[in-house]
């Protein structure tokens, strides 16, 4: 089946970049001139996803109102001839009825988040984006993916290779064989020792994964934090069902974290057509006071 629909668990309370998100939401956090979820979603319509699932939680309205109409704001922008901030806002408005939006009452780990999708999925493959996790590539790092998918099906995470240094920091896969940038996996390991680490490919927050998953995420017993968490349901699915990784071409970036937020700004600038000279001259000018 098709890859159409995508979760997007927008739950998380920002503890990492605190206090910005004491009020806002992370994902509604600016990234130039849009929010980082905007970024998200792009990625996702770019490879063909027509319906998308948020796992919210208290104080997140404003990613729905976001992806809704604004009437009064169109209207002025409309009376004023901003035809061309007009547009822009009115490209961030999903298709009606292309977003459903779904409480997870308790923070009870990634693996319930995506549990609590599982009505609205149904019985078909589906995506999984990390909000906070925005991928810069051409075609999206999800379009990648879905055309693997096409290729071989099961399940496929995406991943991209870190120092081995870095390795006790991320969840790895552990690698059986490799087929250009697609690689049947045999494990995964979270936060593996360097010396003992399978490989050194981290998983990114993207993920094709088939409804299986959620039956194993019903009985999932809590794992690492006292969570329940989405690897620990994939390692017991990977007993059952192929399960692919695949290197994508482009580059993350953790907007969860202070620097990770911080150069995902400065990059974003830089490829903005109507900031990229002025944000180059700035980088030069404080480069040069460093």
């Amino acid at each position: 089946m098709r890859v159409r629909k995508a979760v997007l668990p927008v739950a998380g309370m920002g503890t990492r970049v605190l206090p910005a998100t004491k009020t806002i939401p992370k994902e509604m956090l600016p990234v130039v001139d849009r929010p980082a979820i905007q970024y998200v979603v792009d990625e996702a319509l770019e490879a063909g996803i027509e319906h998308f699932v948020f796992v919210t939680g208290r104080n997140k309205g404003a990613i729905e109102d976001y992806f809704d109409i604004s009437y009064e704001l169109e209207a002025s922008l409309k009376a004023k001839g901003k035809s061309v901030i007009l547009e822009q806002v009115q490209q961030t408005v999903l298709p009606a009825g292309a977003a459903s939006f779904v409480r997870q009452q308790s923070p009870l780990g990634l693996g319930h988040a995506i549990w609590c999708a599982r009505d609205i999925i149904g019985n078909e493959p589906f995506a999984v984006l990390l909000p906070d996790v925005i991928v810069k590539g051409a075609p999206s790092c999800l379009a990648q993916m879905v055309k693997a998918y096409d290729e071989v099906g099961g399940n496929i995470v995406a991943v991209d290779p870190v120092p081995m240094e870095r390795v006790s920091s991320y969840g790895v896969i552990a690698p059986k064989s490799r087929n250009g940038r697609l690689i049947e996996m045999s494990g995964m390991v979270e936060k593996p020792p360097m010396e003992s680490a399978p490989s050194n490919l981290k998983i990114t927050g993207r993920y094709i994964l088939q409804p299986e998953i959620f039956g194993l995420l019903a009985d999932q017993a809590a794992g690492a934090g006292g969570e329940i968490q989405l690897t620990d349901a994939m390692v017991r699915q990977m007993e059952t069902q192929d399960y692919y990784a695949y290197e994508f071409e482009g580059r993350e970036y953790d907007c969860g974290s202070k620097l990770g937020y911080f150069e995902a700004v400065l990059a974003h600038a830089i490829d903005n057509e109507e900031t990229a000279q002025g944000a180059r001259e700035l980088i030069r000018k404080m480069a040069a006071t460093i």
